[in-house]
Formats: C-alpha cells, structure tokens, sequence
C-alpha cells in the first residue's frame, strides 16, 4: 500500500516538475525572494531561507526522480524482454541481460557489433554513426 501510494505521489511530482509551469513557480519564487533582499538587508537569515528551501527541494526530488527513472527503466526492459520472448528468431538469452555487470554487458555489446559488422560489413556500428551523422 505504501509503495503504491508513494509510487503514485512520486510520478504525479515527477510529472509536474518537468512542466513549464514548475520553472515559472520556481523562478516566481526565486525573485519574491530577491525583492525582499532590502527588506531584510541582505542578512544571513535572508540567504539562509533560499538556501534551505532550495536544498531541501532538492534533496527530495533526487529520490523522486531517482523513483520516476526506476520505474521506468523496469517498463522499459520488460516491453523489451516481450518482444525478445514474441520474435522467433530472438535470442532469449538476451532476456535479463540488464543484471549482468557493466564489462559483461560491453562484452556482448562488442560482439554484437561484430557479429552484425561480419554479416554486412556496410552496416557496422562505426559506418552506421557516420551515415547517421551526415543525415544532420
């Protein structure tokens, strides 16, 4: 219940922050704050509300983020795994590979490219950057 409730505020948060919206409020807010710079006098305390309120939003929100991008990099892989799972000529052996270590991973990410480079030497990953490169 918990993880739904939190997963529900975090993607309702994350949803909202990266609206315009959010950095009209943030910029809004960041200029109140700068006007009553004379009425306060520049004063510690005055520095020490925006620079409180800003760490505090920001600490949160690299949790809520951190939520957001995890949950959606989990979506990501199970679509993927379904459609490694749907092709027939898939290697399901690629299902899962997301838990493997970072040098396993580079490991079967260079063979692919040579196996794909062997198979059609025009079509390496080397060629293919650059033809994409010149497209823009």
């Amino acid at each position: 219940m918990l993880d739904q409730l939190f997963t529900r505020i975090a993607g309702r948060v994350a949803a909202w922050a990266g609206q315009p919206l959010a950095f009209v409020t943030a910029l809004l807010a960041i200029l109140l704050w700068i006007s009553t710079g004379p009425l306060f006098g520049y004063s510690d305390t005055w520095q020490l509300v925006v620079n409180t309120a800003t760490t505090i939003v920001t600490f949160m929100m690299v949790f809520l983020i951190q939520n957001s991008q995890n949950r959606d990099a989990a979506a990501m892989q199970a679509k993927l795994d379904e459609v490694i799972r749907a092709l027939e000529h898939a290697r399901n052996q690629f299902v899962g590979i997301e838990h493997r270590t970072d040098q396993d991973i580079e490991r079967i990410r260079a063979e692919l490219e040579r196996e794909c480079a062997s198979e059609d030497p025009g079509h390496g990953p080397v060629t293919t950057v650059k033809r994409l490169s010149a497209r823009y």
